[in-house]
């Protein structure tokens, strides 16, 4: 089983969500508003730390817990709906899970 976030830009969440659903396999999806910033690691040199940030930039987080075999399908999904060629566009993270449970001990296929 395999857990993917995705950090992506509010306005395409529709698009993804929507392509998402067309996916045999995809049983549900979580959705978080989140805010974060990030720098290019060539940026970093240089610049002085920054103790008082308040300018964060607004993502939209998706949780998907899914069946290896169609991971890599969701994520060129995800890929392909969140991108819009500009800078900042978002992540995409793929974790391994090692267990899942309902609540009340059964264990998740």
């Amino acid at each position: 089983m395999k857990q993917i976030q995705a950090y992506i830009k509010s306005h395409k969440l529709a698009n993804v969500a929507m392509a998402l659903q067309r996916i045999e396999g995809v049983r549900g999806m979580t959705v978080l508003n989140v805010r974060g910033f990030g720098k290019r690691e060539e940026e970093d040199k240089g610049y002085p730390a920054v103790d008082d940030l308040v300018d964060f930039a607004k993502y939209v987080k998706i949780e998907i817990f899914c069946k290896d075999e169609i991971a890599d399908g969701i994520v060129a999904t995800i890929d392909h709906h969140a991108r819009t060629g500009l800078r900042g566009d978002g992540k995409i993270y793929v974790s391994d899970v090692q267990k899942a449970l309902k609540i009340g001990g059964a264990e998740i296929n």
